[in-house]
């Protein structure tokens, strides 16, 4: 998958990419042990953890995107109670040979603040992370409220708006290429299960290329954070 996505990017003569990461939850094929509710009974690699607004048994899929091209650059798959913090320095490192690979370099990177860290700081100097808590009097940091609405310095604000593109790309593998429906069990499986999804969607961006056709595989992200009623697909 990392040489279709290295071969895409030099295609379009890519020369900076903005990153957005985030993780989408994977409901798993099982019910809760009954004597251990914090695992699967069926799929003891299963985790419980938080699922929107509250908790569920299953797992993440981390997926680092271009927000331009929606072009998966690299993902991890892991039990759902484990933290953010844990796979993000992985997950950039790899997305960052991708890019070199390719001859581009990274221009910033946006993350929601459960991915903050003083570690992803230091990975990345751009690096636009939402402040979790009260900023102290007269600080200048981003923060976002729960309408996804920004305050704070508007360059910040701006970069951390590409991160519709993200959820564009979840929308993509879960209503086209089945993510959502998960019927296989252990950590292995359900990962290459979520990672066959992944890369259905960088072979569609690839014979879309192909075709001639490549505003067929992009999302109007610009569209959609204008009117969010309208929906993923330009198309």
């Amino acid at each position: 998958m990392d040489e279709k996505v290295v071969m895409l990017l030099r295609r379009s003569d890519v020369l900076e990419v903005g990153m957005v990461l985030d993780a989408s939850f994977i409901k798993a094929w099982s019910i809760r042990h009954l004597w251990d509710s914090r695992r699967g009974f069926s799929d003891p690699d299963a985790r419980v953890g938080r699922h929107g607004r509250g908790y569920d048994l299953g797992y993440k899929l981390h997926v680092l995107v271009d927000h331009r091209r929606i072009l998966p650059l690299a993902s991890v798959l892991a039990p759902a109670n484990e933290n953010e913090k844990r796979h993000s320095p992985s997950l950039v490192e790899r997305a960052r040979e991708v890019l070199r690979r390719a001859g581009a370099r990274l221009r910033c990177l946006a993350v929601d603040s459960q991915y903050g860290s003083g570690r992803m700081k230091e990975l990345v100097d751009e690096a636009v992370i939402p402040f979790m808590g009260n900023p102290r009097r007269g600080e200048a940091v981003l923060r976002v409220d729960r309408r996804f609405r920004t305050h704070g310095p508007e360059e910040e604000g701006v970069e951390y708006h590409i991160r519709p593109a993200v959820e564009a790309a979840y929308a993509f593998l879960k209503t086209q290429y089945s993510m959502a429906v998960n019927k296989v069990r252990r950590l292995g499986r359900v990962a290459v299960y979520a990672l066959y999804s992944v890369l259905c969607h960088v072979l569609t961006r690839e014979a879309a290329e192909n075709s001639g056709r490549p505003d067929k595989a992009v999302v109007d992200v610009e569209g959609l954070q204008k009117n969010p009623k309208k929906g993923f697909f330009s198309h």
